[in-house]
């Protein structure tokens, strides 16, 4: 079963942030593997060891993010593809995914998973926007896959605490929620054999792609940290309706 892992590079949790133009400067800060893509890698490996196969690694980005491809490698990946691109940050969703379909073009593959959402931009639909330019099946918010045959059994997680389990057949492309799995952790053996493992470099250019955005970030700034308090006044009915209508109508919680 070969199975292809989209991650990505993001900033690290405790990076202090600080704004350049549109987007964060990212000159001083130390950078880490997307934290749901952590989950979706090692899913694939745990189908990997029970059904055989590889484990294959794709990754956007400049050359920095072959350092997180490295780490995937030497948790137990077979080899990777980096597709090298100074300006990724400024993709949206739709165009990170074509560059990633036409990366996976000439790969035979029976599954893809990426993470559920990415910890910086968090649009969470690169995911689908490549099932959808692969014409496979998709299916998002996984929390467990059984694979038998030619088909898998998925169990989703929805609302309040509800699952739901559905067939889909191979290959697929699927999102992988976070916690489905514990993730490991890179052994000295494993960071020694990923020096040996093949990553190979493409450049989007080379695609041949062609990407207009479909939207744009116009602003980015550290929200304002205001306190407001506000005494009601009447008798505790007249002061409970008032509660009510703020409840309904300022804080929208109702």
């Amino acid at each position: 079963m070969n199975i292809v892992v989209c991650i990505k590079q993001v900033p690290a949790k405790d990076a202090p942030l600080s704004i350049a133009g549109n987007w964060i400067k990212e000159s001083d800060i130390g950078f880490e593997m997307n934290e749901p893509d952590s989950y979706a890698l090692e899913e694939a490996l745990r189908l990997k060891e029970k059904h055989g196969g590889e484990v294959i690694v794709l990754s956007l980005g400049p050359e920095r993010v072959k350092q997180t491809i490295k780490e995937a490698l030497a948790k137990g990946a077979d080899r990777a593809i980096h597709i090298a691109d100074d300006s990724f940050a400024q993709l949206d969703p739709l165009s990170a995914a074509k560059v990633l379909a036409a990366a996976l073009a000439n790969q035979k593959c029976d599954l893809i998973l990426t993470g559920l959402q990415s910890d910086d931009h968090g649009f969470g639909q690169t995911g689908v926007l490549l099932a959808g330019l692969l014409h496979l099946p998709h299916a998002t918010i996984i929390m467990a896959i059984e694979v038998t045959g030619e088909k898998m059994k998925l169990k989703r997680e929805l609302e309040a605490g509800w699952f739901q389990w559905i067939e889909c057949p191979l290959p697929a492309v699927l999102s992988i929620q976070s916690g489905i799995n514990k993730v490991r952790y890179a052994t000295l053996k494993g960071i020694m054999a990923a020096k040996k493992k093949e990553i190979a470099t493409i450049t989007r250019e080379s695609l041949g792609l062609s990407l207009e955005p479909t939207q744009k970030i116009e602003k980015i700034y550290v929200p304002t940290k205001t306190k407001k308090t506000e005494y009601l006044t009447g008798t505790p009915k007249e002061m409970a309706a008032k509660l009510l209508e703020k409840l309904k109508f300022e804080a929208r919680v109702l």
